[in-house]
């Protein structure tokens, strides 16, 4: 079966930095995009950061340019997220993304809270 598993959330105080990190199973990694999304309360859930499969091209969400880096590693199959300079607006669950075509899976998040 497919398993995407965040890990490495938790609470900083604003300003601080947190690295997560989705581990993939289950699926030939290598095949498939990855993407990090977040939900916070009362707010839709919204695109943050995408790696190709090969890992050469990323993007990011205007709000979370320059403050976080998308990488991958196609030997560990793992994908990582450093947030650094944490805003409160960036509290949320956050969730890893692996599609191709009409294959979409998706993890069961990890908490990001922001706060002094």
């Amino acid at each position: 079966q497919v398993q995407l598993v965040e890990s490495g959330g938790g609470l900083v105080q604003p300003g601080g930095s947190l690295r997560l990190s989705c581990a993939a199973s289950g699926i030939t990694f290598t095949n498939f995009h990855m993407s990090w999304y977040r939900h916070a309360p009362g707010k839709e859930r919204e695109f943050v950061s995408y790696i190709s499969a090969g890992g050469g091209s990323t993007s990011y969400s205007e709000s979370v340019k320059g403050r976080f880096i998308i990488t991958r590693d196609n030997v560990q199959n793992t994908v990582d997220l450093q947030m650094n300079s944490l805003k409160p607006d960036d509290a949320a669950v956050y969730y890893c993304n692996a599609a191709r075509n009409v294959q979409n899976y998706w993890g069961q998040g990890t908490q990001v809270s922001v706060s002094s």
